[in-house]
């Protein structure tokens, strides 16, 4: 009974807090480890982070595409387009020079087919890179920037430039776009910003 009592009565570990928020990445941080990665020469991890920070794609989905989802021919698209597993909306994302450099190397080096997975496993059991291999990669990234693992997850790669859209633009319904939201209320939380204020950019902003 007292157990219970106690399990009743305890305070919910997510009280005041934004349930599966992370830290987005400083412009600072993406820099210094994309000069490493770069040094190093971690083809994969440079492809991986980069299409990561430009796509905006949940884990589940960045891991899932394939060589066809974002080339023409033989050549990286500037544009993509997916279908998201969590809400069966389709969802656009531009895919940066240095992103296209990055995946053309790892595509070359990979010797990748229209048909392949972007990031196929090193794990016989799985045909692709799985979202918890990815998370781990994530983690380790986060330990050579000198970062605190606790502040950081995969959805960090996903609101990061996200968050930087919305504050160099205020533009709450386009960075909704980007994001694949079908809730304004989902874009809010991502962003941390108050509803009042919400409300107020999005009676601003045509559509």
């Amino acid at each position: 009974m007292g157990t219970a009592g106690n399990a009743a009565h305890r305070e919910p570990w997510n009280k005041g807090k934004i349930v599966g928020q992370n830290a987005p990445f400083k412009p600072k941080d993406i820099w210094a480890l994309r000069v490493r990665l770069q040094m190093e020469h971690r083809v994969r991890e440079l492809a991986l982070f980069n299409l990561g920070i430009d796509s905006r794609l949940r884990g589940c989905n960045l891991v899932a595409l394939k060589i066809r989802d974002v080339c023409h021919g033989d050549q990286v698209a500037t544009r993509a387009i997916v279908m998201q597993r969590k809400t069966q909306r389709p969802v656009q994302f531009e895919i940066t020079q240095t992103t296209r450099d990055a995946l053309q190397a790892w595509i070359k080096r990979a010797g990748l087919k229209p048909e392949d997975f972007l990031f196929p496993s090193r794990l016989h059991d799985s045909p692709h890179l799985g979202t918890r291999q990815y998370a781990r990669i994530l983690g380790h990234w986060v330990d050579e920037l000198g970062l605190d693992r606790a502040d950081y997850g995969t959805h960090s790669m996903r609101w990061t430039k996200a968050t930087l859209i919305y504050r160099h633009t205020k533009n709450l319904r386009a960075v909704q776009l980007l994001l694949g939201h079908s809730k304004l209320e989902s874009t809010v939380r991502y962003l941390g910003i108050e509803v009042d204020d919400a409300l107020v950019i999005s009676e601003q902003t045509e559509v």
